[in-house]
């Protein structure tokens, strides 16, 4: 229980300082995810980051520092890895329909297991290559898996027209902005304050030229 009680407010804090005001509920259901990522990442190394108290910081505030800027009836994260964004804004938003897509298994067999046990009936997981999703979707979220040059190579064809992709990056390159392909636009990149946070975080949103 302590436990539980130091994450929420670690929680509580984050979303205080962000200006998101989540019901109890969806609170509740962020810090389960934590302590399930953390048991399964005790086993199964899904992230460098060890201590929950950090993953509430540098998981859930920075996945939901994005949440104002996600838009439209459905979401696709693209190399989602245990979730990230994708689980805090589906659980920020349980109306929106989100698709989780990652090619590893034992990722994968986490998101499953997390989608169950947080009963998120708004959450599918794709195991697979993003080259090989079906369909189109009002918003793409991709957290520096890849570069923007990459990602809208392999599967700019997802972006529904009028959608944003939303690419979260640390330090910005300049070259990697350059390289946008062609079809493709900068519509705005936004500098993030993530509380609890130390170096650059911002958010790249491209839209269909």
């Amino acid at each position: 229980m302590a436990e539980r009680e130091r994450l929420r407010h670690r929680l509580d804090d984050g979303l205080a300082a962000l200006g998101l005001d989540l019901p109890q509920t969806v609170r509740d259901q962020l810090v389960a995810y934590v302590q399930l990522l953390a048991r399964w990442n005790a086993a199964y190394n899904l992230t460098a980051v060890r201590d929950a108290g950090e993953m509430v910081a540098r998981h859930l505030l920075d996945s939901l520092a994005i949440a104002p800027y996600v838009h439209g009836a459905t979401l696709a994260d693209l190399g989602t890895g245990p979730g990230l964004p994708g689980i805090p804004l589906a659980l920020a938003a349980p109306e929106r329909q989100v698709t989780l897509v990652d090619s590893n298994g034992k990722k994968a067999r986490f998101l499953r297991e997390a989608v169950r046990a947080l009963k998120l009936n708004n959450v599918r997981v794709i195991e697979g290559r993003v080259q090989d999703v079906a369909g189109q979707f009002d918003c793409i979220t991709a957290r520096a898996f890849a570069t923007l040059a990459d990602m809208l190579d392999w599967a700019g064809g997802l972006l529904a027209e009028g959608g944003s992709w939303l690419a979260m990056k640390g330090k910005l390159a300049d070259e990697e902005i350059a390289a946008l392909p062609a079809g493709f636009r900068i519509e705005r990149i936004i500098a993030l304050e993530v509380p609890a946070t130390v170096g650059e975080r911002h958010l790249i949103e491209v839209r269909r030229a």
